[in-house]
Parts: structure tokens; C-alpha cells; sequence
């Protein structure tokens, strides 16, 4: 993007190091925010280089984008809102017109096709799951820093977006490209407004980055040397100490058991959340081990959230282990078996639980790991349990068992 909007080697290199920060703490986990982060990015290029040329061609692959981002995140919608709003309040107007720009609406639409015709045959379930989402997010106070959570998020490389918004909006040099700056305010009024978590607007950086670099190396150059170089020092500082936080708080190479680690898990909890998963498999292995020949015959695994269940299934095969029963998310659709299991070993609940919804249940383990890391499963719910027979048909049970998180 900074090539494109006129930057040099060093421009190219100090706006692509600006936006490593965040694509190295939301690459360690395998979550949608990765592929969310990338979608955003290669479509505002695209858009940047639809702004140069202005060749009404570059819509087709701008729509390929949002298709693809929409099939990993629903907010891909907040973006194309942005470019909808670029378009409609500047000379990109005229695009309204062209035959690309609405190919490149059918391009987004046949690529987001096959997950509409899944929430379709899914009465939407999405909404459901979204909506709860949200409302434990404001409930529990996750979307109330909204504003200054973005300092949190660009750290000493904010002064370089801001950088990158003054290019868009107020420079000459940048008017060429206004309508790349909606890529960032549409979306922070929008999350704003509606309530989103700090880092939804993560996305929306790497333009302002691309645009910061180009127009900042524009204003150093017209100073007297000793002055650019020392900026140019501070501005490589500031990128360089944001991506050691980075690294030092959101990548795991720190041992567990070192002070460094410990006080990552203080900043970050998804940390926490790593660590004990075989160690926790290999427990529910000998609690099967230790079971009769009736009772395995008929063995299931139920567990309470999306982390328990990945474990068991990921793990749980060097063991033999069946495959996990759980409630939330999409391991509901899966369902409990073409053959209900008897007896079952139950985790992430409490032994209120077991005797509420089986005729017996006693508890036979408890959750730990060797670091002695408290986490949600150590501390929230570490009891393990064995339950026999459940109370209800597994029909009624199901329908009331789905849970989101």
C-alpha cells in the first residue's frame, strides 16, 4: 500500500513493521481474527490501487475480498460499508455507473454463497450466537474502553496512523486517495456507536500505517538533516518497541514457569488457557482405563466449553478416547452419537450438575497441570465426574444443553 501510494524503500519498510505488531498476537491463536486482519488489509490495497488508477477493474477483486472476508468474520460488512461511504462521498462516484463495480458485488455474493445457504438451512443461527455474544461482551464491561483500547492496540505506532489520517483528509498530496480514509473512520463510528470490543478496529490500521509512513517521510524530508535523521530514529524506535511488547506479552516464548511468563499472564489470559490440555487428556484416559468393561462399552465424554471438547478430540486419539459430547457452538450440531452413551465421564461442570440431570454421579478427579497455572479449568470448574444414566431422554436433554461462548 505504501508503494502504491508513492513511498520508498524505507517508507515501505517502516509501514509494513508497523502493522506486524498485531498480526504476531492475533497469529498465535488459530482464530477467525487472523484471516479477518488479512482480508481487511489485501482490500484496502486494492482499493488504494483502484483509487490510483482509478481502472473500475480493480472492483472485482475488492469484491472477491469482502467475499472471502465474510466467510471468516461477519464484521467484513463494516468494510464494505467504508468503501460504500468512499465512494458515495468522493469523486468514485462516477463508479456507480460501471459494469465492474457490480460484478464485483455478484464476485463477493458467489463467493459468500455457500455459508448463506448454510444460515438459511440453520434458521441464521449466527444471529442468535452474535447477539449473545455481544450482550456478554457489554455486560461484562469488554466494550466499555473502546476508545482507549486502540492506544492499547497501536501502542507507540498510534502518532503514525494519525500520521496516515491526516494524509487522507488533510493533505494534498493524499486528496487523491480520500476515500481510503473511510476505510478507517466508518468503522471507528460504527463500532463506536454500536458497542464493539477494542480490537475489531484492528483491521482498519495497516491503510493508516501505508499513509503515515508516505506522508511522514514527505515532511521529514523538507527538514534540515540532523533533525530527519533523528526522527527518523524516533520513528523506528517507537515501531520496533511496540513489536518487542508484542512479542514479549502476545507470543508464548517465554518457559511457563519463568517470571516473564507469569507476568504475560497477568496482560495476557489466553496464556492461561494453553497450558494442562494433555496432561487433562491423559487423566480422562485413566478414569476410562479404571472402568469396568460394561461401563466402556457404553462411554461417553461430556464436556462443558469448545477448548474441553478440542482437547479430547485432538489428544484423545493416541488413547482411544471417544470422541467429545458438548453443548456450545457448533459442537452442538454434532449431536451426542447414533448410539447414546450410558455412562459418561463429565467435565466443566459442577457436581450440582451431575446429580441434577443423571440418577448417579461421583466425583473422581480433579483438574491440574504441572506448572500450577490457574485457569478457567483448574479454577472455575475442576471437578471431574462419573455419571451413569441420564435422567431424561438424550432428545429433550440436547434441545435445552446448547450454550454459546
Amino acid at each position: 500500500m505504501a508503494r502504491e501510494l508513492g513511498g520508498k524503500t524505507g517508507t515501505l519498510a517502516l509501514a509494513a513493521s508497523a502493522a506486524i505488531p498485531f498480526a504476531l498476537a492475533a497469529g498465535t491463536l488459530m482464530q477467525y481474527v487472523s484471516f479477518d486482519y488479512l482480508a481487511w488489509a489485501v482490500c484496502s490495497y486494492f482499493f488504494i490501487l483502484l483509487c490510483k488508477s482509478r481502472d473500475p477493474r480493480w472492483w472485482v477483486a475488492i469484491g472477491g475480498c469482502i467475499g472471502f472476508g465474510m466467510l471468516t468474520k461477519y464484521s467484513m460488512l463494516v468494510c464494505a460499508l467504508a468503501i460504500v461511504a468512499g465512494v458515495l462521498f468522493t469523486d468514485l462516484r462516477a463508479h456507480l455507473r460501471s459494469k465492474w463495480l457490480w460484478f464485483g458485488v455478484a464476485a463477493s455474493l458467489l463467493i459468500f454463497l455457500p455459508n448463506l445457504i448454510w444460515q438459511i438451512q440453520n434458521d441464521f443461527v449466527s444471529l442468535d450466537f452474535l447477539r449473545h455474544i455481544h450482550e456478554r461482551d457489554v455486560q461484562i464491561g469488554r466494550t466499555k474502553d473502546f476508545l482507549p483500547d486502540q492506544l492499547k492496540l497501536t501502542l507507540f505506532t498510534f502518532p503514525l496512523a494519525m500520521l496516515g489520517l491526516s494524509f487522507y483528509f488533510a493533505s494534498k498530496t493524499g486528496r487523491h486517495f480520500r476515500a481510503v480514509g473511510f476505510l478507517y473512520m466508518v468503522p471507528l463510528i460504527t463500532f463506536l456507536v454500536g458497542k464493539g470490543r477494542g480490537y475489531y478496529l484492528a483491521p482498519a490500521y495497516p491503510a493508516l500505517y501505508a499513509g503515515g509512513a508516505v506522508f511522514g517521510a514527505g515532511l521529514i524530508g523538507r527538514l534540515r538533516s540532523a533533525w530527519r535523521s533523528s526522527l527518523q530514529l524516533l520513528a523506528w524506535a517507537s515501531v520496533v518497541t511496540t513489536i518487542f511488547f508484542a512479542v514479549a506479552y502476545f507470543v508464548p516464548v517465554a518457559p511457563v514457569d519463568s517470571v516473564w511468563a507469569r507476568r504475560a499472564f497477568n496482560v495476557n489470559d489466553d496464556f492461561r488457557e494453553e497450558i494442562g490440555w494433555p496432561e487433562l487428556v491423559e487423566k480422562l484416559a485413566e478414569i476410562r482405563d479404571s472402568l469396568g468393561p460394561v461401563d466402556r462399552s457404553r462411554l461417553g465424554i461430556l464436556t462443558g466449553n469448545y477448548g474441553e471438547a478440542g482437547a479430547v478430540n485432538l489428544y484423545g486419539k493416541d488413547y482411544g478416547l471417544p470422541e467429545a459430547i458438548c453443548g456450545t457452538n457448533s459442537f452442538w450440531v454434532r449431536g451426542y452419537g447414533d448410539r447414546p452413551p450410558e455412562t459418561l465421564i463429565v467435565m466443566g461442570f459442577s457436581q450440582e450438575f451431575g446429580q441434577r440431570y443423571f440418577e448417579s454421579c461421583q466425583l473422581v478427579g480433579r483438574v491440574t497441570n504441572k506448572y500450577g497455572v490457574a485457569n478457567e479449568e483448574t479454577t472455575d470448574h475442576p471437578d471431574i465426574l462419573l455419571c451413569r444414566n441420564l435422567c431424561e431422554s438424550w432428545p429433550d436433554f440436547w434441545k435445552r444443553f446448547r450454550r454459546y461462548g
